[in-house]
């Protein structure tokens, strides 16, 4: 069908204005075949035409040129006289009389706006022009009158969109309900997306200046996209439901693949982050095993099964039932050694075959990939509290290598090369433990972690018990400082002989002094790591 006229013979007319073009070609042929007349704008009606798709150019049927560049093209009475028009006599004889045609499906996706902000430092120019202003209208428009029109936002839908066309003759009014509702999200998360940036743009000598980090505007919009519904929340008798954060690509657990096992629980999703979180911090092959949201064993080492069995052997009993976190892709030695003991899920960047086939053999066990990690960096944290949220920069370390240049000696003895990997690598994995948060380590393993306590003392009284006898030789690490001297002498008790803390309390000289006199070496970074 190429001639105007023999178009003009269709029964329904379709809107079609896409920045996503991702199989608009076809489905814009299928529509055709339907009996759909097509009006187009700009790159899409180029597009389409390309495609051999004909098309009714806009302009043509408002009697207007598209202007301003293409800022104005599609905002006309008889664009959108045509698509708000009820299926009411009155509406329909103001149509007549006006000589508007009805628009019977509406399938606009918008412009990049947040792909284009994404990359740190575009000017603000640029961005502005990536804000769509006849898009939304025209979706706000089909949506509001979807007992009449069809609104297509997202391509994912053409195909169930044909076949329902195909078997009904027509989209169905439960269809159409469905779909307005995805037209209105998207155009809200798009607003909230347009919002959020302007609210960082600074006016600087009458110039704008783009936003550079993450800041905490007068008002916040989160677009959140529900991924499931739960069981069940932390407890059986409460209701829950798992979002993901509708602003970025997918990542982390909001993003993982699930291989295998039972359908993930709030619990599970709550471990699986803490495991994947403290994963991620290293660079070199490393293992988690969380138990209730707290780490029960964090190793490195030179290979991931080797990782993965001395983070397990940090606590043992613990990691029975556990969610086990790694950074690497997970092989045929290191599943065959995960699959020696009951785990509750494992998450990871990748698994072989071998290592899939290993362990979906254990029953129920919750399988995840994640894909690559480094996209796990947050900048923001949020915490919701009774009637509001708490917003924070999120407690990143940055390169721990350059962070050890500020840090300083306090004690008379420095620590050895062993005991400042050692230092740096329990000083990465107390951050993730709740305060007040003590960890013990040697060759880059933990052996006891104690947190959640009133009283620093009373988790390095937990952290030591866990070690045993392990602890001698081994260093300590706490999120804050060392209030009093006791905490130093129960740790030299134990055979401690290195220990990192932020420092800062108005008792460092006398915590210093029972680090001399215990001849161990202590070392204040001045930046505390609290959890709560």
């Amino acid at each position: 069908m190429t001639e105007t006229g023999s178009m003009r013979q269709a029964s329904k007319r379709a809107l079609i204005s896409v920045s996503d073009k991702q199989g608009i070609a076809e489905f814009a042929s299928a529509l055709v075949e339907l009996g759909y007349h097509l009006i187009s704008t700009g790159g899409t009606a180029r597009a389409l035409e390309e495609a051999g798709v004909a098309v009714e150019r806009v302009e043509k049927v408002t009697g207007f040129p598209e202007i301003l560049g293409g800022r104005v093209k599609s905002l006309h009475p008889k664009i959108h006289a045509g698509i708000l028009a009820r299926d009411i006599p009155e509406d329909k004889a103001q149509l007549k009389e006006l000589g508007i045609e009805q628009v019977d499906m509406v399938v606009v996706n918008l412009y990049p706006f947040q792909e284009t902000v994404s990359h740190q430092g575009a000017p603000v120019s640029k961005a502005l022009e990536q804000i769509d202003i006849g898009g939304p209208a025209m979706l706000r428009a089909a949506a509001k009158n979807f007992p009449r029109v069809t609104v297509v936002v997202n391509p994912n839908r053409y195909e169930q969109i044909i076949q329902e066309l195909r078997r009904r003759g027509g989209v169905s009014l439960a269809t159409r309900l469905m779909l307005a509702q995805e037209a209105f999200r998207h155009t809200a998360q798009y607003d909230a997306a347009v919002f959020n940036y302007l609210s960082g743009v600074i006016i600087r000598q009458e110039e704008t200046i783009p936003p550079t980090e993450a800041r905490f505007p007068a008002h916040l919009f989160l677009p959140l996209a529900k991924i499931k519904d739960l069981r069940y929340g932390e407890n059986p008798h409460q209701g829950a439901a798992f979002y993901r954060d509708d602003s970025v690509p997918p990542c982390g657990v909001a993003g993982a693949r699930q291989f295998y096992g039972k359908e993930l629980s709030f619990n599970n999703i709550l471990d699986l982050n803490a495991a994947l979180s403290i994963a991620a911090e290293f660079e070199a092959p490393a293992a988690v095993v969380i138990k209730h949201n707290t780490p029960s064993g964090v190793s490195m080492a030179g290979g991931l099964a080797e990782a993965y069995r001395r983070a397990y052997e940090a606590d043992s009993v613990a990691a029975y039932g556990g969610v086990v976190g790694l950074n690497r892709t997970v092989d045929k030695e290191t599943a065959a050694a995960m699959a020696e003991t009951f785990l509750e899920a494992v998450i990871a960047p990748a698994f072989s075959e071998e290592a899939l086939t290993i362990l979906r053999s254990k029953k129920n066990l919750r399988i995840l990939c994640t894909g690559e990690l480094a996209e796990l960096k947050q900048t923001v944290d949020v915490k919701r509290v009774g009637g509001g949220f708490l917003l924070q920069d999120a407690d990143s370390l940055g390169d721990v290598g350059s962070l050890r240049q500020t840090f300083n000696t306090a004690t008379k003895r420095s620590p050895s090369a062993d005991e400042w990997d050692d230092l740096l690598f329990s000083w990465i994995v107390v951050r993730h433990v709740f305060s007040n948060g003590i960890v013990v380590a040697r060759e880059r393993q933990t052996l006891g972690i104690g947190g959640g306590q009133v009283s620093r003392v009373a988790a390095a009284r937990i952290a030591l018990t866990k070690a045993g006898e392990r602890a001698r030789g081994a260093v300590m690490a706490s999120d804050g400082f060392l209030p009093f001297p006791d905490t130093i002498e129960y740790a030299a008790q134990n055979g401690i002989t290195a220990l990192i803390q932020p420092g800062g309390s108005i008792r460092d000289e006398e915590v210093i002094a029972a680090a001399d006199a215990a001849g161990m070496a202590m070392v204040f970074t001045g930046r505390r790591h609290f959890k709560h």
